[in-house]
């Protein structure tokens, strides 16, 4: 940058001699040689750094600032640069600049009648302003160079700290602490966020952990009364003196606590299934309105057997995408359950209602009945898996249903909730529509 500045004013320093140079000419042209004597005479006067010499062709000085010239300067025409003492510039003040050199920048042309004319400039001082300007970049660059180390020292302490920081909250988790979470500083920078996501799938992760923890404690509770059943029933089988209408029925009875079995497992692989996202046939577009009418043909004779009324309110070409088999599933558990409430309702007029509509963009999927109805603290509850509230243990159920309803909804990026029906319940299923 230095050198670019010094090359930039040379090149001005020597147009503007150079302009002189032409003026001059163009004077003795016009007016002879003693005009131009006169005019170098009196800009050899003015202070600054110009340097002027007009000479015969013998090389004697006739009027000038400077007579101390290199030969090659006094003989040959163009740009020439040379070292000279600064006190032939200024003869009246030669204590003041006694030890002090010049450099020079001039133009030599020899011009008409054998003349040598000389036009310069003294550029001691650009070259001193080159030096400052170099030296200015030099401590700007050092001083950059400095405060960059220092800089990514800084940030590479602050970034080691942080990084420490997740290190160890991850080592305290691994030891068996799911509870640590990395901290935050509330500057809400890249750490802030990336601490963030990393708490948010710490709080997934200990969320599932602590699912699979109650999933495995309800089926061990849930799953040993049926199998001690069972076992026992074998035994009664195997006892001298049974009967063989005894024995068959011990069999049936094993059989059906079987078939009991094998549907909560069912249910377990589909509620899996779903919250993992991967249903088997992928998401198609489809008639959510078709696929509960087929739902409640199906459950019609169902509810009918047990004094209910089905009604069904749907509209046509209500389209979604998602997977019409789980959605079906989720339907006939929501149907199931309502039959099972409203069939022990002390109404006259038991009745389910089935309804599908749209609005904003949202599919709104309600199975209502007039039945016993969920306490209100009880309808977050009753979605988790083996819930079972104390007035159904005695029906037959593994508590999964609504679970599965709850993650088919989750899977189409929806949601799921009771209501209450005033009286009875009101099981709402969200989900957004096809666009």
């Amino acid at each position: 940058m230095a050198y670019q500045s010094s090359i930039q004013i040379q090149k001005i320093q020597a147009q503007e001699i150079e302009q002189e140079v032409r003026e001059l000419v163009n004077l003795q042209k016009k007016r002879g040689v003693r005009a131009v004597a006169n005019a170098v005479q009196i800009l050899a006067r003015r202070p600054g750094p110009g340097i002027y010499y007009l000479g015969d062709e013998e090389g004697r000085m006739l009027v000038g600032n400077v007579s101390n010239f290199p030969k090659q300067v006094l003989t040959q025409n163009g740009i020439h640069t040379f070292d000279y003492s600064v006190e032939q510039v200024f003869p009246n003040n030669v204590r003041k600049h006694k030890n002090r050199s010049g450099y020079a920048l001039v133009s030599s042309k020899r011009i008409k009648g054998g003349f040598r004319l000389i036009v310069g400039r003294d550029i001691v001082e650009r070259r001193g302003y080159a030096a400052i300007i170099f030296r200015g970049f030099l401590f700007a660059v050092v001083g950059i160079v400095l405060l960059s180390l220092l800089a990514g020292a800084l940030m590479a302490i602050r970034v080691l700290k942080r990084i420490d920081s997740i290190s160890d909250t991850t080592d305290k988790i691994v030891s068996g602490n799911m509870s640590e979470r990395v901290p935050l500083t509330n500057r809400d920078d890249e750490f802030d966020r990336l601490a963030g996501s990393l708490n948010d799938m710490l709080d997934r992760i200990e969320r599932l952990m602590n699912g699979l923890k109650e999933v495995t404690d309800n089926v061990a509770h849930d799953l040993k009364t049926p199998l001690t059943r069972m076992r026992a029933k074998a035994e009664a089988a195997l006892r001298n003196g049974v009967s063989a209408k005894q024995r068959k029925e011990a069999l049936q009875a094993t059989i059906d606590e079987s078939d009991q079995l094998i549907r909560t497992f069912n249910a377990l692989l589909m509620i899996s299934r779903a919250e993992a996202g991967a249903p088997s046939g992928g998401f198609i577009n489809f008639d959510v309105s078709e696929v509960a009418n087929d739902m409640a043909e199906l459950y019609a004779p169902v509810a009918e057997d047990a004094g209910i009324e089905l009604i069904v309110k749907t509209s046509n070409a209500i389209n979604i995408l998602g997977n019409r088999e789980l959605i079906g599933q989720a339907l006939v558990n929501l149907i199931e359950n309502a039959i099972k409430y409203a069939s022990s309702s002390k109404a006259k007029n038991k009745k389910i209602t089935l309804s599908v509509k749209q609005a904003d963009g949202q599919v709104k999927i309600e199975v209502c009945d007039n039945g016993q109805g969920i306490a209100k603290e009880d309808r977050e509850r009753v979605v988790e898996r083996f819930v079972r509230l104390e007035k159904s243990r005695t029906e037959a159920g593994s508590g999964l249903g609504l679970s599965l309803v709850k993650a088919v909804a989750k899977l189409h990026k929806g949601k799921f909730y009771l209501q209450d029906n005033e009286p009875g319940v009101k099981a709402i299923i969200e989900m957004p529509n096809s666009k």
